[in-house]
């Protein structure tokens, strides 16, 4: 694929160079066009040599092969990241000062914006109505990743990691594909005329982990950041799903960045109630989040005290334990023998002497009889938390095991969602 990697002047220009060598590495054709100020940060010599092209900034060089309009109309797909505030302000209004303003102008391909920015400036009501513009135009602006900016600032604003932009903006052009070949083909399902494979499928996901109040301040829980879960959310939305999310305990920098409808759970039994009431009108449920197994029998409505019997007392206090409603056997209870909803279970497993992380969750798999199990080996230093993944793909219908990883985990929320179009088309959606 023809890609123009579109650069501006932000402090983020560094991380521009490593999604070039993820486009390159994968086998696609890069043109890098960065702006004046984008050289100021990364200069050209680099960028020429990580794609091997001759790079220029201004319309003035090589006239005679008119690059202003050339690289826009030979694009196949055009991401520009950093996006500044600036160069937002200039593709909504038209503006073709330089050449990637004017390659944004010829472009009839794709086109994905990720911004980067400081909180005040992606939150003032001028860029806001900047990307509104831009989205009604068709172009796919990626909301920026919160965290750690410039100096000691924090918020949204932070351009999000070059894996995760390289697999949004291919997603937007292989959907753009398919589109077209639909139209090309009028007998094509309603789904793929959309350019969405999921488009028209209710979703819902689970995300995060549960947790167990033990008083008004302590709880038994768990390391699940909810990352893994808000990828596969994240991935529904963009293949066109109507997508809700069931949160439990995610922190700020982990909500999902694109448009989903959210519920919030904290204990097993808080996400329980939620996903039996989302369940009964969803095509597919992904039940990603970390369930607490189990809950102190009894919660305690003052803060246990560390000497909880006595002034002298160093006995520590016993905490008896009851066992959680199985979610997502109850799920495949409750659905019997319809075809619908298609369920995603997940299995987080160490291992043990009984078996490995495999056995262990092809067991599961048979106890459970959800439709696909998704199994990860975890630990303190494995999954949780982290942003990258290795996962199993186990199929109860015979299909052979799949391993996926270690990659980020949106990739690997691609490859469940890919998984689970492959169950959906062989069964109905539900129809109310």
């Amino acid at each position: 694929m023809r890609v123009v990697l579109g650069v501006s002047g932000g402090i983020a220009a560094y991380k521009a160079a490593a999604l070039l060598r993820l486009f390159s590495e994968s086998g696609h054709d890069v043109t890098v066009v960065p702006t004046a100020a984008a050289l100021e940060f990364v200069g050209a010599p680099t960028w020429a040599a990580l794609s091997g092209k001759p790079v220029a900034s201004d319309v003035w060089t090589a006239v005679d092969r008119v690059p202003h309009v050339r690289i826009g109309q030979e694009a196949e797909l055009v991401v520009v990241a950093p996006a500044t505030a600036d160069l937002l302000a200039k593709a909504a209004c038209g503006l073709a000062d330089d050449l990637l303003t004017a390659t944004l102008l010829t472009a009839r391909c794709p086109v994905v914006f990720a911004p980067a920015m400081h909180t005040e400036m992606w939150l003032h009501p001028a860029t806001q109505a900047n990307v509104a513009t831009l989205r009604s135009r068709g172009a796919h602006v990626i909301d920026p990743a919160s965290g750690r900016l410039t100096g000691a600032d924090t918020g949204p604003g932070r351009l999000p990691e070059p894996a995760d932009i390289a697999a949004e903006a291919l997603a937007v052009a292989a959907a753009a594909q398919r589109a077209a070949t639909a139209a090309e083909a009028p007998g094509a399902a309603a789904e793929n005329a959309t350019g969405m494979p999921l488009a028209g499928l209710r979703v819902v996901v689970t995300a995060g982990g549960t947790r167990e109040p033990l008083d008004p301040v302590r709880f038994l829980g768990n390391r699940s950041s909810g990352k893994q879960g808000v990828a596969l959310a994240e991935v529904a939305a963009s293949r066109g799903a109507d997508v809700t999310l069931v949160a439990c305990n995610l922190d700020a920098s982990v909500l999902p960045r694109a448009a989903m409808r959210m519920v919030t759970a904290g204990s097993a039994l808080e996400l329980a109630d939620a996903v039996s009431r989302e369940a009964s009108s969803a095509d597919v449920v992904v039940m990603c989040a970390a369930v607490a197994d189990f809950r102190p029998k009894h919660y305690a409505a003052a803060k246990i005290k560390k000497t909880h019997r006595g002034v002298d007392d160093d006995a520590a206090p016993v905490v008896e334990l009851v066992r959680n409603p199985d979610i997502l056997a109850g799920l495949v209870a409750d659905r019997g023998t319809e075809a619908s909803p298609v369920i995603v279970g997940f299995a987080a497993e160490t291992g043990d002497a009984s078996g490995s992380v495999l056995e262990l969750s092809r067991a599961k798999l048979a106890r459970k009889g959800c439709d696909l199990l998704v199994a990860n080996e975890v630990g303190s230093d494995l999954t949780f938390g982290a942003d990258t993944n290795t996962v199993h793909l186990l199929f109860r219908d015979g299909r052979p095991d799949r391993t996926v990883g270690p990659t980020t985990k949106r990739r690997v929320a691609e490859a469940v969602w890919d998984a689970v179009l492959a169950l959906t088309g062989a069964r109905p959606t539900r129809k109310d």
